[in-house]
């Protein structure tokens, strides 16, 4: 689960910790579950509740280097070659447009067949077919990875300019509401005193 570092960026990991949450029901219910948050939102959330962290991954930046997923990949892919977990899922934000950002559940192991278009070919491959995935899918867990939080970074940075502008406008409309206030009730003492002014004056006349 990939959430932010820091917050004021909206509802954005509010959203996401609510997906995780509903996906978890929904697959294993109260257990049957291991979390790897990546981010200080999400493994706050899930820590604070007692969920299963069996690692955490914060402070990546806004602009992580790829190095940076190997550990986070490594636990996945280690945890699921030696049989202790059945699947893993990527839930993370993606990014569509700058004031649309998703809450995504993507599978990431197994890996699933894609369907073949066009006459079925047969490869050799050198050392074995078995050798080859063996490297490829942790390269391909890692692209997958860094591609999800990248994804999120751009989320985050659009989710925090859409609030930051929300909140300057709100801002100016409280400021101008306020002024418009303060004015009419010093007008409403000027008219006040103006009035006691000219009281006293017809009197003193009078």
């Amino acid at each position: 689960m990939i959430t932010s570092d820091k917050g004021l960026c909206g509802s954005l990991n509010s959203n996401i910790i609510r997906r995780t949450t509903r996906f978890l029901l929904d697959e294993g219910g109260a257990t049957g579950y291991e979390i790897v948050p990546v981010g200080r939102k999400g493994r706050d959330f899930m820590i604070r509740y007692g969920r299963p962290v069996i690692a955490e991954f914060v402070n990546y930046g806004d602009r992580p280097r790829p190095d940076y997923i190997v550990p986070i990949a490594r636990v996945i892919t280690d945890e699921y070659a030696a049989g202790r977990i059945d699947a893993v899922y990527l839930i993370y934000a993606e990014f569509v447009n700058t004031l649309v950002q998703r809450p995504v559940v993507m599978p990431l192991l197994p890996l699933q067949p894609g369907e073949i278009v066009g006459p079925a070919r047969e490869y050799i491959y050198e050392p074995s077919p078995a050798g080859v995935l063996t490297q490829l899918v942790p390269r391909y867990v890692e692209a997958r990875i860094y591609q999800a939080l990248l994804e999120s970074i751009a989320s985050e940075q659009s989710a925090r300019l859409v609030a930051m502008r929300n909140a300057t406008e709100n801002a100016k409309e409280m400021v101008s509401e306020l002024t418009l206030s303060y004015n009419k009730l010093r007008q409403a003492n000027i008219t006040k005193e103006l009035t006691e002014i000219a009281s006293g004056a017809a009197a003193l006349t009078g």
